[in-house]
């Protein structure tokens, strides 16, 4: 079906006679900047109920978007529902900006402007979209760490609108921790880590709350700081914190991201065993026993290229997104490994242990162990 189409020279002298337009982009996309004079009814809108906008099938209705093509697309389909007096702006707004002609920003309180400025780009994804993008200012991520892994991954979280960081460590700022803690500045070295943190992410997105905790993680305070949250994600360096926060995870039913690094390697995972028993592993499955230190030294005794964190943090960002927003694939069932000096990546395949003693369908939660005593014993 043919629809006529309107230069927007020839549009804005039709509207100036009193023709309707309306430009059906979404919310987000108008607060940029809309056509002086239109109507905004976003697309989807406007077709699934073209009575309650049109009051009549032969009023004369200018429809306008970005380019041009869902424009076009909502005039053929109104025309289908019988409207017969329809135009489509050629070029869209794009087009009307470039020939000058006058532009208006709708009147948004400045919550919702920092809302769609903001998140622009995020907005215009299909997967995300506005409904995702609220739901991302809705939720709660713990993060246990605030150095190497949790530095970068609190930063894309906080850039990304998730709207409460709940951040605990306890140690404080050190010159060391400089060349890889992007979160952290030489002006906060003796700081703690986690105000030194909570400042810089609130200074990127002030929108967000960011709840500094500085306290060490263990079996009497772990279920409190469990609370609320929709998933934890693992920037600790050590055993014993990961066997417990592995364990909380799957007694509260709650994601887990994990990642480790050392020297040039790294490695990444989602662990969710707690809300798919007998079909998602846990980390007791991929090591029921923790390796003998030294097989696993800490960043402290085998050093660290600098931006190794980064990459680990940034895929754990991903994964808790993902997870966050129910879309891809994460790393569920799935070890990520990557040798950074050569650049490779290797995935192996995790399955659910049947005889886990934590994750197991049918066994109950056995309680927290001692993990100091359980990763020495073993180690």
């Amino acid at each position: 079906m043919s629809i006529r189409e309107l230069t927007p020279g020839q549009a804005r002298a039709k509207q100036l006679d009193g023709v309707l337009l309306i430009d059906v982009r979404e919310a987000h996309e108008r607060a940029g900047g809309m056509a002086e004079g239109a109507v905004g009814i976003a697309k989807a809108a406007l077709l699934a109920d073209p009575a309650r906008h049109l009051s009549a099938v032969d009023r004369e209705v200018m429809l306008i978007c970005q380019s041009g093509k869902r424009s076009a697309d909502a005039a053929v389909a109104l025309a289908g529902a019988g409207y017969s007096q329809l135009a489509s702006v050629t070029g869209g707004t794009v087009a009307w900006r470039v020939d000058g002609l006058p532009l208006v920003q709708p009147l948004l309180d400045a919550e919702d402007r920092d809302f769609y400025d903001r998140y622009s780009r995020h907005l215009l994804l299909p997967q995300v979209g506005e409904a995702g993008q609220r739901r991302l200012q809705q939720s709660r991520v713990l993060v246990l760490g605030a150095g190497g892994l949790g530095a970068p991954s609190g930063f894309y979280l906080a850039a990304a609108g998730v709207g409460h960081l709940r951040i605990v460590d306890d140690d404080v700022v050190e010159r060391s921790n400089l060349h890889r803690q992007i979160v952290h500045t030489e002006a906060g070295v003796g700081m703690a880590k986690v105000d030194s943190a909570r400042e810089r992410l609130r200074a990127l997105n002030p929108q967000i709350e960011v709840e500094a905790i500085r306290e060490r993680v263990t079996s009497d305070n772990i279920d409190a700081l469990m609370q609320g949250v929709d998933v934890v994600l693992d920037g600790s360096d050590n055993f014993p914190l990961r066997y417990l926060l592995n364990d909380a995870c799957i007694k509260h039913a709650k994601p887990l991201v994990y990642a480790a690094i050392e020297r040039f390697d790294g490695q990444v995972s989602v662990f969710d065993a707690g809300r798919h028993r007998g079909e998602a592993p846990c980390y007791r499955c991929l090591f029921p026993e923790p390796p003998p230190p030294e097989f696993a030294p800490n960043c402290s005794e085998a050093g660290v290229l600098g931006v190794l964190p980064g990459l680990a943090g940034v895929m754990q960002a991903t994964e808790v997104l993902k997870l966050l927003l129910d879309i891809g694939e994460p790393l569920t069932g799935r070890l990520l490994r990557f040798d950074a000096l050569q650049m490779r990546f290797r995935e192996t395949r995790i399955t659910a242990d049947p005889a886990c003693p934590l994750c197991a369908p049918g066994v109950p939660f056995p309680g927290y162990i001692d993990y100091a005593a359980f990763c020495s014993q073993h180690g």
